[in-house]
């Protein structure tokens, strides 16, 4: 297992950052322009769709929005709306794959953490993949503070 936390303040109250970060089409603006995850049409608040511990939907995860790379058999363990939400999941390259989010308000802003845990079906690649995990949620995380920021 491998795990990591990332961390921003962004310029908004926890309820819009909750609508953002519940939103299929406002969580892909946290990945653009580089990756893009599929949701199903009528899905468009994912907590509100959510049964605890069944999968939302299997999630393709596309590089440049068109070739699929990954996919996320997206299942939420806990859900405290408007402040945390926990994925547990199974992914095409993840025997277990772990995202926490949780929203802290800070004044006017909003603490954004995220909280990754990760095993790898191919453990010999778990460092590569580590780097590359990182890499994405430092993206997201200076995408949220940019969109927030606008």
């Amino acid at each position: 297992m491998r795990s990591f936390v990332v961390e921003s303040r962004v310029d908004a109250p926890p309820e819009m950052v909750w609508r953002h970060a519940t939103r299929p089409a406002d969580l892909n603006r946290e990945f653009a322009p580089f990756l893009r995850m599929t949701f199903p049409a009528a899905l468009t608040d994912l907590s509100a769709s959510a049964r605890i511990g069944e999968p939302v939907c299997r999630s393709w995860i596309l590089l440049f929005g068109l070739i699929p790379i990954e996919y996320d058999d997206l299942t939420f363990a806990e859900i405290e709306p408007g402040r945390r939400f926990l994925e547990r999941s199974t992914m095409l390259t993840q025997r277990r794959w772990e995202h926490e989010r949780t929203l802290e308000a800070e004044g006017a802003g909003t603490l954004v953490r995220d909280r990754i845990e990760f095993e790898s079906r191919t453990p010999l690649l778990e460092p590569i993949q580590g780097l590359l995990f990182r890499a994405v949620f430092a993206w997201r995380h200076y995408r949220l503070r940019r969109l927030f920021r606008d």
